[in-house]
C-alpha cells in the first residue's frame, strides 16, 4: 500500500495510504487521508474492512497508537468504514467524528467503545490542538447526511465521492490533463449524485473557500488550475440522471 506525505507545513502534515496493488478483486479502490498534528491523528474514512491491517500499518509508520485519537466518516458507505469495528478495538482512546443521522446505522459496524461524536447538518470545526479542520456540508452527494473537510492552513478540501473517479490499474496521485481525466468521472457523477440543486449548493459553498486541493476518496487529486476545472465541470453537468 502506497504511503507518502501530500502536503505539510510548520503545524501538521497530510498522508495518504492507497493504491494497494494487493487488494482483493472486485474491491474498489480507496483513498485513505490522515492529518497529523504534533501530538494526535486523525483519520480521514479510514476503509473497508479488507483494508484494516494495512491501514493500521501505515498509521503506525506515523504515530503512536495511543496519539491516534480521532476518526472521521464521511458518510455510511463500506467501502471507507466497514473496517470501523476493528478501530474500535485498536485505539485504545478514539473518538468517531461523523453525522448525526447515521449514527444508528454506522454502530452496525461495531463501535462498542469508541465515542461518537455528531456533526450537526451545518457542519463544525475540530480543534486538533495546532490547528484546526472544518466540516464542510455536502449532504444527497451521494449522502443524505455527508460531509468534507476543509484545512484553512493547506487549502485542502477532501471531497469525500465529490470528485471521484474510477480507472484501471494504478494511476497517478494528481489529474494531469484535465479534459482526458473526466471520461472516467463522468458516468460515477451522473449515477451517484442525485441532486443538481444540492450539488450547486455544494459548489457555491466551496467556492467561497480557499482551495488548492481538492482530494477526492477514489482516483486522482486535482490541483492548481484544476481545482476550478473540476467546479466548473461539475457545475455544468446534468446529475441525477443515470446517463450512461
Amino acid at each position: 500500500m502506497l504511503t507518502r506525505i501530500l502536503w505539510e507545513c510548520a503545524t501538521h502534515k497530510w498522508i495518504i495510504c492507497g493504491r494497494d496493488p494487493n487488494k482483493p478483486s472486485g474491491i474498489i479502490d480507496t483513498n485513505q487521508y490522515m492529518i497529523r498534528t504534533r501530538d494526535r491523528m486523525l483519520i480521514l474514512d479510514p476503509g473497508g474492512i479488507e483494508l484494516f491491517s494495512s491501514m493500521l500499518n501505515c498509521a503506525l509508520e506515523w504515530a503512536p497508537i495511543h496519539e491516534i485519537t480521532e476518526l472521521f466518516a464521511s458518510h455510511q458507505d463500506p467501502d471507507i468504514i466497514s473496517s470501523l469495528g476493528l478501530w474500535d478495538r485498536a485505539l485504545p482512546k478514539a473518538r468517531l467524528h461523523a453525522p448525526w443521522l447515521w449514527e444508528g446505522f454506522i454502530r452496525h459496524f461495531g463501535m462498542e467503545n469508541t465515542e461518537y461524536v455528531r456533526i450537526k447538518d451545518e457542519g463544525n470545526e475540530l480543534d486538533l490542538g495546532s490547528m484546526k479542520i472544518q466540516f464542510i456540508p455536502a449532504h444527497y452527494l451521494h449522502s443524505s447526511g455527508n460531509f468534507s473537510v476543509y484545512d484553512p492552513i493547506l487549502k485542502v478540501l477532501a471531497s469525500g465521492d465529490i470528485g471521484a473517479a474510477l480507472e484501471p490499474g494504478q494511476p497517478p496521485l494528481f489529474v494531469e490533463n484535465f479534459q482526458e481525466h473526466t471520461k472516467h468521472m463522468t458516468a460515477f457523477h451522473q449515477r451517484w449524485m442525485p441532486s443538481n440543486r444540492a450539488k450547486q449548493s455544494w459548489i457555491n459553498r466551496v467556492r467561497s473557500l480557499e482551495i488548492d486541493y481538492i482530494a477526492p476518496q477514489h482516483g486522482r487529486i486535482f490541483k492548481g488550475d484544476d481545482v476550478k476545472r473540476f467546479l466548473d465541470w461539475f457545475e455544468a453537468l446534468e446529475v441525477g440522471t443515470a446517463i450512461r
